[in-house]
């Protein structure tokens, strides 16, 4: 089967072709540029260079969200856009579940982190353990102080990945956490690949028109908007 994923819920870019499990080609970028400048050209390049079309694609894998509101939508839209009449299955995964199968090689407490602002964090705890991992909770959005009081009571080694690592280790006072490589803290498009695949083996995979992004909570317009009306009937 081959695959085609890709993430840009966050800052990184990232763009996977896959045969099975096996890595055929990888571009991540992590510049800052805008997703909607550069994922259809990192598309293009890892296509081209691996000689695929993209008529061959058996498979489309994206994440689907937490993450940036505008670079969840540019994710889905892609693969919309480029699923759209091929009759070809599309799989929506969790960000922070492949976020975790970065961590795969680590025995313990996989604890993906992203940003959310406001002192919270996206967030999903996984246990791996030799190199099967199990989600503990939902995706959720929860403030970095609970979080903290959440894995103080944990009996594992502790692993956080994610853009979130650094912000949620400044604000730890009661965990200790296992340092992991900055390398293996960005979203890969390898292991969103892998985690369409089990979901497409687990028969949860859609088409494109069902595909669809997860927000976890309001963006901050959708947020100011309700707080005007609200005040607007006090």
């Amino acid at each position: 089967m081959k695959i085609l994923a890709l993430d840009s819920t966050a800052v990184v870019g990232t763009v996977a072709l896959c045969e099975d499990q096996k890595l055929v080609a990888h571009y991540t970028l992590n510049t800052g540029n805008t997703h909607s400048q550069t994922l259809l050209p990192m598309i293009e390049s890892v296509l081209r260079s691996a000689e695929w079309e993209i008529d061959e694609i058996d498979l489309f894998a994206v994440s689907q969200g937490p993450g940036s509101f505008t670079g969840v939508r540019i994710g889905i839209a892609t693969i919309k856009g480029l699923a759209f009449g091929k009759s070809i299955p599309c799989a929506g995964v969790s960000t922070l579940e492949a976020l975790a199968y970065n961590l795969r090689c680590f025995d313990g407490i996989l604890c993906p982190v992203m940003n959310a602002r406001r002192a919270q964090v996206y967030n999903a705890l996984f246990r791996c353990k030799d190199g099967v991992i199990s989600r503990l909770c939902p995706d959720r959005a929860i403030s970095i102080a609970e979080l903290d009081q959440e894995l103080a009571g944990m009996d594992a080694p502790i692993y956080l990945v994610g853009d979130g690592y650094d912000v949620t280790i400044e604000g730890l006072s009661k965990t200790a956490v296992c340092p992991v490589p900055e390398e293996m803290r960005m979203q890969s498009g390898y292991s969103v690949a892998m985690c369409g695949l089990a979901a497409y083996q687990n028969g949860q995979a859609t088409d494109d028109t069902a595909l669809a992004p997860v927000y976890l909570r309001q963006s901050q317009a959708e947020r100011e908007r309700a707080e005007r009306l609200a005040n607007q009937n006090t």
